[in-house]
């Protein structure tokens, strides 16, 4: 009886016993894909642009006052002296009037001085007039006569000022934007419209501040490419959008475009800027919040290298950074799956892939 109590308890504690699993082998590693750094030696750049007339003139009032008319919308053509505005001409001809009567009693002053003049010299030669007089009344003539003067110019600005009154155009153009309406009172020098001249034309083009407008480019319309050559940028970037605004000059006519019109224009970059720039397929880039990086294979296992993405396209993206070498293998896909660390190897190892 005893011999069988011992014999259950012994199977029961066998039962019960949990079986340690065996130690497996190390993981295998994982197979990634690799691809070289192609180096981006001459790298280019397209960006939209803006057709723009050579010579934009903003055109204002000489004088301040009230619209009365408008002549003119945004987008018309125009011929030098058409008229663009008129202002409300009431208070410049009031100036313009007491302008006239102020010279006519200037000159009244004038006649009486020199009336004045010509008798003392009279009394003068018959000794019945000091010299000190005669010499107060030439006097009084040349005040008279510096009055005179300075009433006339009145006049003429006062005349001038009712000219200004009606604004015309410079120039043969096409007004880009009108901005002045009926019933508005404008300041001296405020632009109330645009004036486009006719002549050549311009591409307008903000270029990323990490590049510098390059010399020359093209244009694309369609199959045709037209050469532009740089003619002048802004001194500073744009602080609000960080672009360097450049304007580059057509070196061929364009008839079938208008100002306005956004086309698009290639640059080729500098090689200096090129310099250590890398190209690698969008795949390859890694960004998990702590910037961007790719991963290289360091002696079996997965190591990554902090880069600088300069440009994206939808295939590949140019980057930087410190130890990139043309030529380097990087692991182009499921970047986001490794951790430092991780074993792989690489495809072109492994015998089928």
């Amino acid at each position: 009886m005893r011999y069988l109590a011992l014999s259950l308890l012994m199977l029961l504690l066998a039962g019960c016993e949990e079986q340690t699993p065996q130690s497996s082998t190390d993981a295998e590693p994982r197979w990634v894909k690799t691809t070289a750094l192609a180096a981006d030696t001459a790298p280019s750049l397209s960006l939209t642009g803006v057709l723009r007339a050579r010579y934009e003139t903003p055109l204002a009032f000489q004088v301040s006052g009230r619209i009365a008319t408008r002549h003119v919308d945004a987008g018309q053509a125009v011929s030098q002296g058409d008229v663009l505005f008129a202002l409300d001409p009431s208070d410049l001809k009031e100036a313009l009037g007491a302008a006239r009567a102020e010279l006519a009693a200037a000159e009244a002053s004038l006649a009486v001085a020199e009336a004045d003049l010509a008798r003392d010299r009279q009394l003068l030669e018959k000794d019945y007039l000091s010299r000190q007089a005669f010499e107060r009344a030439e006097l009084r003539v040349r005040e008279a006569t510096t009055r005179r003067d300075a009433a006339s110019a009145r006049v003429a600005q006062a005349r001038n000022a009712l000219d200004y009154a009606t604004l015309r155009a410079e120039a043969d153009g096409m007004l880009i934007e009108v901005s002045g309406e009926p019933g508005q009172v404008v300041g001296v020098g405020q632009p109330v419209a645009t004036l486009a001249q006719e002549g050549p034309h311009e591409v307008e083009v903000n270029f990323p501040a990490r590049s510098r407008p390059p010399e020359t480019g093209e244009l694309l319309l369609g199959e045709r490419r037209i050469p532009l050559t740089r003619r002048e940028v802004a001194g500073a970037a744009d602080p609000a959008s960080r672009t360097w605004r450049a304007r580059y000059r057509l070196e061929a006519p364009l008839d079938e475009r208008g100002l306005g019109n956004i086309v698009e224009a290639r640059f080729t970059l500098d090689d200096a800027e090129a310099n250590g720039h890398f190209s690698v397929p969008v795949a390859a880039l890694d960004e998990r919040g702590e910037g961007a990086q790719l991963w290289q294979i360091v002696e079996g296992q997965a190591q990554p290298l902090a880069v600088t993405v300069e440009r994206i396209t939808r295939e590949h993206a140019r980057v930087s950074g410190e130890g990139l070498e043309a030529g380097q293998a990087v692991i182009s896909l499921g970047t986001h799956l490794l951790t430092p660390g991780m074993a792989v190897r690489p495809l072109d190892e492994k015998g089928t892939p």
